[in-house]
């Protein structure tokens, strides 16, 4: 009987294991890492990073360890399983926690060359200390580009988390779409369609479901000010707006799924669009098609954005052009590989990306649908499901 959607112990060690391969290939003593992703990839420690220093550590032995303030440390315990979780009181505080830390490296036997994702605790919330090199003597070497390699390949047990977000994404838009109506505020609609979605996966998911994300605690649907002219701001934030007649309406949907994430973006009307603004839309749809059918094993993330760019040329709609065509998603909400000109990156089977190129018109609004789509062996699975032509969009005045 399943007891849990999430990663498995032994997936972890897994993981842990090619890092080690990693410091042994490199003549590494040990690793540091202080990015709450990477910890979460390498322990299932989820936490909400602040001022106080948090690090998941690793000797070129395997031996795994987790480096907490106290108020975290039955915390770390119980979602680690780690033997070794060693804790500092507080921060600010005398000792310093990365002096702390580095006795615990000592320990551990990791001196002389550390691989870590940056020399110190990174400067959030406040915090300042001294280098990781500082405390210790050692040479840092950085280690992140092999952790995101790691990271851009899913396993099937990563994909099926994904999967179930948009299963559960999905079922938030169709609310939002359902409860938006003239007269109404993207705030209560949100929030309402947010509220239904997330009790109806709980009643259906229980004890199997945890959110472990920064970014909610449920299945969620919103519009982030991308409404009306506001639609043309690719990245707008809430305004309490109310809907109008002939708002053009930009939607987010998905649901964390233990740290995972889809993404789910569609372009709605409030009554009918004008001719220009259909226009905008056809070709929108047009080009999210081009990306998709691009994302082929083996062709690079440039070649997908290369060829969404040149239909952009083609029909003379770069003036509408304001960014890439995707990224990939999972344990973030935005990882590498980019679908862009810049990202050279092969594209490989288990990665994940969101494919949504959009086209915004200061004078008509914006038009961008984001779907997730998995790469296989022979090709791509689209995992998000919502409809895309404009007649389902449309929401009478």
């Amino acid at each position: 009987m399943q007891t849990s959607l999430n990663i498995t112990r032994a997936e972890f060690r897994q993981r842990a294991e090619r890092l080690r391969e990693h410091l042994q290939a490199h003549k590494l003593n040990g690793v540091v890492l202080f990015d709450n992703a990477y910890i979460h990839y390498f322990s299932g420690f989820a936490f909400i990073p602040t001022e106080r220093p948090i690090a998941f550590v690793m000797n070129a032995q395997g031996e795994c360890a987790m480096f907490v303030p106290r108020l975290e440390l039955e915390h770390a315990r119980m979602q680690t399983g780690f033997e070794r979780v060693a804790h500092y009181v507080e921060y600010p505080y005398t000792p310093h926690p990365m002096h702390v830390l580095a006795r615990l490296l000592a320990e551990m036997g990791i001196a002389q060359r550390i691989g870590a994702d940056g020399d110190g605790y990174p400067w959030i919330f406040g915090y300042r200390g001294p280098a990781l090199s500082e405390v210790t003597g050692a040479t840092v070497v950085r280690s992140a580009a092999f952790i995101e390699d790691m990271m851009m390949i899913k396993s099937p047990a990563e994909i099926a988390l994904i999967k179930e977000s948009a299963k559960w994404g999905n079922l938030a838009h169709r609310l939002l779409q359902r409860y938006t109506r003239v007269g109404a505020t993207e705030t209560e609609v949100s929030l309402r369609a947010s509220h239904e979605a997330t009790l109806a996966m709980l009643e259906t998911l229980g004890p199997l479901y945890a959110s472990h994300s920064l970014h909610g605690d449920g299945a969620s649907a919103g519009y982030r000010g991308q409404i009306g002219r506001n639609a043309a701001i690719p990245h707008a934030l809430a305004n309490n707006i109310t809907f109008q007649p002939g708002d053009v309406l930009v939607t987010g949907a998905g649901a964390p799924m233990w740290g995972y994430h889809s993404e789910l973006e569609r372009t709605m009307a409030i009554g009918n669009l004008t001719d220009e603004q259909k226009r905008l839309f056809d070709h929108m749809v047009a080009l999210q098609d081009l990306a998709i059918r691009s994302l082929q094993p083996g062709a690079r993330c440039s070649d997908v954005d290369r060829a969404v760019r040149a239909y952009f040329e083609q029909h003379d709609l770069m003036p509408y052009w304001k960014h890439h065509s995707g990224h990939a998603i999972g344990l973030r909400y935005h990882e590498a590989p980019f679908l862009d000109v810049g990202d050279d990156t092969e594209i490989k089977p288990g990665m994940v990306f969101t494919v949504e190129p959009g086209l915004y018109a200061a004078h008509l609004g914006g038009f961008r649908h984001s779907d997730t789509v998995v790469i296989t062996d022979e090709g791509y699975e689209v995992v998000t499901y919502y409809p895309r032509d404009l007649a389902s969009l449309t929401i009478p005045a």
